[in-house]
Order: C-alpha cells, then sequence, then structure tokens
C-alpha cells in the first residue's frame, strides 16, 4: 500500500478499509509512514470523520502496535476511570483508594498536565519520594496487594498513539472526536482493566466546551470499549467552574486527604461518590455504600498503603510556595462567576503546569480558592491565594486569576455536576 493512497480515500469522505487502516498504523508506528504524511490523514479524519467501524478497527490497530496487560493474575475484578481532563480535578486521588477498599483492584494508568490541565502524576509526585514508573510486575504485584496502583504508562502501551498525540498536537487536529476517542480507548484497553468509567468533562475548563459534542465522545468511547470487551460506561460532568477549592499540585494533594477522611469539598465529594458507584457496579459490587466507607474515612488506610508501595512518605508535608499573593473582592457581593480556564491559567502561569511536555512544574504553585460561586464576599475579603516560587510570575497569573472570578448582586445559572449518563 502507500500513504498517500490512503490520504486520497479519507480526503475524498471514503470509509478506509480493514486492510488500509492496519497497514497505516503499523507503518506509521516503524516509521514507514512519514509524520507529514499522517499529519496530512489526521487533518482528513477531522474535516470528514470517520464512521463507527472504522473508529473500532482504528483503536483496534492502535491496541496491536503494543503489548495489551494480562491483569488475570490480579485475583480481583478490575475497573478504571478516566476523565478527560478539567481544572482542580483530582478525583483519581480519593476515588482509586475508596474503590480499592471494597477488593477491587484498580489499574490506574495516568499522565501530567499541560496547558491549563492538571495531570495526576504531577500531583502525585508532589509526596516527597513518590514514584510514578512502575514496571509491569510492580504493578500487578500492586494492584494484588494494595489494590490501587497509579502511575504512568510503559512504552509498550499503544505506541502508535504515543506518536500520533505528539503529532495531533502541533498540527491543529487535537479536536477529532474520533481521534480523541481512539487515543483514549487504545491506552485503556491495552491496560487490560475488565471495566471502564469514564468522566467526561465539558465547559470552559474542560477540553469539550458543548455538550452535544461531549456526548458524541461518550457515545463512541462507550461504544469501543463494548466492541473490544471492557464493560464501559460515562458520566458528562460540568467542568464550567473548578472542582474544590485547590487547584495546583500539592494543595490538590492535600485537599484529597481531607476527602479521603471524610471531609473536603462537597463537589469533590459527590463526585467522587458517583464515580464509586458506577466503578463498584461495574466490578459486579452493587450493594455496597461508599458514602459510608468515605464519611469514615475507611479508605485512608488504602490511600497510605498505596503511597508507601510507591515509594512516597504519606506522614511527609507538602511543598509550600515561596511567594503567595491574595486576590481581594473590591466590592460587596456574592461570588457570582468563576471561569475554570481562567483560574486554571491562573495556576499555570503561577508554575503548576507546563507549555511543553518537558516543562518542569513547581509541586506548590497554584491557586487556593477562599470563596466559590453563592458565597458573600465584603470588600477586601480574600477571594483566592496565589502561589508560586518565583515571584515573577505573580503578576501575569494574578490578571488571569482577577479576570476570572466575578462578584454580582446575584449566582450565574451552572449546570448539575454530573449532566448525563451514557452506557
Amino acid at each position: 500500500m502507500a500513504a498517500v493512497d490512503v490520504i486520497r480515500a479519507k480526503r475524498d469522505g471514503h470509509e478506509l478499509s480493514d486492510e488500509q487502516i492496519d497497514w497505516v498504523i503499523d507503518a506509521y508506528t516503524r516509521g514507514e509512514v512519514a509524520d507529514e504524511q499522517m499529519s496530512a490523514l489526521a487533518m482528513a479524519i477531522l474535516l470528514n470523520g470517520m464512521s463507527g467501524t472504522e473508529i473500532a478497527r482504528w483503536t483496534a490497530a492502535m491496541i496491536a502496535s503494543g503489548e495489551r496487560l494480562d491483569l488475570s493474575t490480579v485475583g480481583k475484578p478490575t475497573v478504571d476511570k478516566h476523565s478527560t481532563g478539567g481544572v482542580g480535578d483530582k478525583i483519581t486521588l480519593p476515588l482509586a483508594p475508596l474503590v480499592a477498599s471494597f477488593g477491587v483492584a484498580v489499574p490506574q494508568l495516568s499522565g501530567r498536565g499541560l496547558g491549563h490541565t492538571g495531570g495526576t502524576l504531577d500531583k502525585l509526585e508532589a509526596i516527597p519520594g513518590f514514584r510514578t514508573q512502575l514496571s509491569t510486575s510492580e504493578f500487578i504485584g500492586q494492584l494484588a496487594d494494595v489494590g490501587a496502583a497509579v502511575c504512568a504508562a510503559g512504552d509498550a502501551l499503544a505506541p502508535a498513539d504515543r506518536k500520533l498525540y505528539a503529532l495531533r498536537d502541533v498540527t491543529g487536529t487535537v479536536e477529532s472526536i474520533p481521534l480523541i476517542a481512539s487515543s483514549i480507548m487504545s491506552k485503556k484497553i491495552a491496560e487490560g482493566t475488565g471495566a471502564l468509567v469514564l468522566d467526561v468533562k465539558v465547559g470552559s475548563g474542560a477540553f469539550m466546551k458543548d455538550v452535544d459534542a461531549a456526548r458524541e465522545l461518550a457515545r463512541t468511547m462507550v461504544a469501543l470499549g463494548g466492541a473490544h470487551g471492557v464493560r464501559t460506561v460515562a458520566l458528562v460532568t460540568d467542568m464550567s467552574i473548578p472542582l474544590g477549592y485547590a487547584v495546583g499540585n500539592g494543595i490538590e494533594v492535600a485537599e484529597s486527604v481531607e476527602v479521603l477522611a471524610g471531609g473536603g469539598p462537597s463537589d469533590v465529594v459527590a463526585l467522587t461518590l458517583a464515580l464509586a458507584r458506577e466503578m463498584l457496579a461495574a466490578a459486579g459490587l452493587t450493594d455496597v455504600d461508599p458514602e459510608a466507607a468515605l464519611a469514615t474515612g475507611r479508605a485512608m488506610d488504602t490511600w497510605r498503603a498505596m503511597v508507601r508501595a510507591q515509594g512516597g512518605d504519606p506522614d511527609s508535608g507538602l511543598p509550600k510556595p515561596r511567594e503567595v499573593e491574595y486576590l481581594r473582592a473590591d466590592r460587596a457581593g456574592v461570588v457570582s462567576g468563576m471561569d475554570a480556564f481562567g483560574v486554571g491559567v491562573a495556576a499555570w502561569r503561577a508554575g503548576a503546569g507546563r507549555a511543553r511536555k518537558e516543562d518542569p512544574v513547581s509541586p506548590a504553585a497554584g491557586v487556593l480558592l477562599r470563596r466559590r460561586p453563592g458565597e458573600w464576599a465584603e470588600p477586601g475579603d480574600i477571594l483566592a491565594e496565589l502561589h508560586a516560587d518565583d515571584a515573577d510570575r505573580i503578576p501575569p497569573a494574578m490578571a488571569d486569576l482577577r479576570a476570572a472570578i466575578t462578584i454580582a448582586d446575584e449566582v450565574e445559572h451552572r449546570p448539575a455536576l454530573v449532566i448525563d449518563r451514557i452506557a
């Protein structure tokens, strides 16, 4: 086959054959198809879309480009959760040990933050000594012993996706729903989990801004999971304002520990429980109560065991910022709007995120909200704290933070936290 023939077929709106898809993914992984050719094909897919049959085959070809883990020796039902990313989205941290505390194994292969969205691995690495790189044997052994492991995916899992993901990021083809869905699901299916719960976020702080597009992405991924034998359900959730009060790395870990201790922000607790119920049901446990387990701190032992297993010290202090600046209210009123994207950008500018994948992040940087929508503020009251290690980062970050928070006479309408469920 020739790459140009595959490109022309999709450019002209034709459905790619199984043979074309298998060949182009394999040849691209091996370097036989050049980046510029795959860029052209990705753009053709963005513009012309893919059928369900094409997406399923494309996903299967990316899975076949590498290894598929076998978790059968874990000896427990396995269920994973994936979020499409947001601001203050720390849910994996309390969720994985909570679900694992019921005897379910949670194989969580996570990523790093880029731009305004945070990354679970960056957050966990704020814990002194925590290792996010585990060998396959360490990963499987920890699932059997502790029940939860949160780490980076190995290079052998869906290597075609790793190449294509980096290419999409620099060629304006990130927004393609077929390519988003196949990217996420190829890694999750290759991971070997028996069931998967998806948290598809929508709103200003999410990748998907439109609820109909979020539903389409959710339906596409649920169908892919089913086609590959992985029980999959998706919740479409709101990301118009940040989750919780903490947006950063170390401060999100601290807030997660509060949730594990039976406290924490109500929205973080609510979403953790909604996803936990779906994960436990997918694992066949429908008569258990994660709310009681969370309220009593039952999952804390699993959290501490997971942190220790990955080299961290659950009793150590988290990093403190060298610089703290306060955003204060300039008038009396209710906090009406809190743009998740703007808060995420402020945290990123403060040092909590990265512009390029190779950039370092500050574990102490971020935004700590002191007021949330619906709460009253008097002139001079602190609305938020900006944390940074470099004083030069404060002014641009503060400008974004100030623009993101609105005080008015009444609260803006916003959607429910869980907008839809797709199975």
